[in-house]
């Protein structure tokens, strides 16, 4: 057995998992590797990144650069130009990023599964009651970006942004151990709240990337801010930002989750369920017919 199944193997003991990644001081420790990532020291980078490796399955091969600044710099990655061929097709929504698919279906009325067992509400996921609405029976799709993975993420369709809301809130793990112990999880984490409009049917789509444990910010560059970590209370900001499918929108810096809310008369593509791993520019809806 190799050094780093060894330590997997420990680390995914369910109990002490839970007890590493939530029962600690978690915003602390976000500030903290949010300020550690920066460090741009050629040492302090490598060990870092040596790490890493240890508790993942980090892939740089498909990486633009092949040497970083910082541990930062190796989270927010971009990649080689092709690395994410874009399905075209305009009947369907891609992803928007890399990710392992979580809970997904049909909004039952109001009502969406984090995990089997455990649901929560459009409500208390965007806290307005209008905006809920707009996804009122509708699908929705969570996806789980890991530490290794590629974190920035793309326009799923042709589409523009009409406002950002940040909502501040926690940070909690957002892995399957975690998901199972704390109800109403993605309500709780802080988060935005992404509303666009689809180009030629007028459809209203809903992005929620939400932060968690060491997610030391969420990077809208088409925002007039640097980052929406940090601002204080719940705030919305108006913008006008067209974005063609496959479009960079912006980047955690660090792995967290995604959701996705379409209307009513989207469907899930074939093959999209719970457990596979995805990736930018895959299908995962059709629009209405």
């Amino acid at each position: 057995m190799t050094l780093r199944s060894a330590i997997m193997k420990i680390v995914q003991q369910e109990d002490l998992n839970f007890l590493l990644t939530n029962r600690i001081p978690r915003r602390l420790a976000t500030r903290f590797m949010g300020w550690f990532s920066r460090i741009e020291h050629p040492v302090v980078c490598r060990l870092s990144i040596a790490v890493w490796r240890l508790f993942s399955d980090l892939d740089l091969s498909d990486a633009k650069e092949t040497r970083f600044r910082s541990m930062q710099h190796c989270f927010t990655r971009q990649l080689r130009k092709g690395a994410r061929p874009i399905a075209m097709d305009p009947e369907v929504l891609v992803s928007p990023c890399d990710a392992i698919v979580g809970a997904s279906g049909t909004v039952e009325g109001n009502e969406v599964l984090q995990i089997k067992g455990l649901s929560y509400s459009l409500e208390d996921l965007l806290t307005d009651k209008q905006h809920a609405a707009t996804s009122r029976n509708g699908r929705y799709l969570t996806l789980r970006l890991t530490s290794s993975m590629y974190h920035r993420f793309h326009a799923p369709y042709d589409c523009r942004v009409n406002s950002v809301t940040h909502i501040p809130g926690d940070t909690w793990n957002v892995n399957p151990i975690t998901l199972k112990r704390v109800e109403r999880l993605f309500c709780k984490n802080e988060r935005a709240l992404i509303r666009t409009t689809l180009s030629g049917g007028g459809y209203d789509l809903t992005l929620v990337p939400v932060a968690a444990i060491l997610v030391a910010g969420i990077r809208l560059p088409f925002l007039d801010i640097p980052s929406i970590r940090g601002v204080a209370g719940r705030r919305t900001f108006p913008c006008d930002a067209s974005f063609q499918k496959g479009d960079e929108m912006g980047w955690f810096e660090h792995g967290s989750t995604i959701i996705v809310l379409a209307p009513e008369g989207f469907r899930l593509c074939d093959g999209v369920r719970e457990g596979t791993p995805i990736r930018v520019g895959q299908a995962i809806m059709r629009t209405p017919q």
